[in-house]
């Protein structure tokens, strides 16, 4: 492994939204989607990596199967956020409190939807573009 330039974190660089080939350039033109006041920006994406040149539109409707990964997240989210209140607050129809947590789960959704949105495209590009110790030297990955 190069001391210069060590392997990056696979979780940390989902988190920070970077290329799935190099690990090193950004995916999205704004780094923070809460930042941007137009939500119609929220996907703005360079065409390529900027380190290492990977093309994010592998094919026209590629972005179509985010969809699948955005609503597992959704789930994902709501069953973690069911599980912490029926820990924490119970749950019963008696006193509404399910009634509560519906409400709540939803405000989580609205307000984490940028962030899970990207996150999906974060994700679903994984499933096709790997990780490349030697990018710098290969070719980057196109369907056909």
């Amino acid at each position: 492994m190069n001391k210069k330039n060590p392997k990056p974190n696979y979780f940390w660089s989902i988190l920070t939204m970077t290329c799935p080939r190099c690990r090193r350039g950004p995916m999205f033109k704004n780094h923070n989607p809460f930042k941007i006041l137009k939500l119609s920006h929220i996907f703005n994406m360079p065409d390529t990596c900027q380190v290492c040149k990977q093309k994010f539109d592998l094919e026209d409707g590629f972005w179509f199967g985010t969809g699948y990964v955005s609503y597992a997240l959704a789930v994902a989210v709501s069953v973690t956020t069911f599980i912490a209140w029926l820990v924490l607050i119970g749950v019963s129809t008696s006193d509404n409190r399910i009634f509560w947590w519906l409400g709540t789960n939803s405000v989580i959704l609205v307000i984490t939807q940028p962030w899970l949105m990207r996150l999906s495209r974060v994700l679903y590009i994984r499933f096709f573009v790997r990780y490349d110790e030697n990018y710098e030297e290969t070719k980057p990955v196109e369907l056909n």
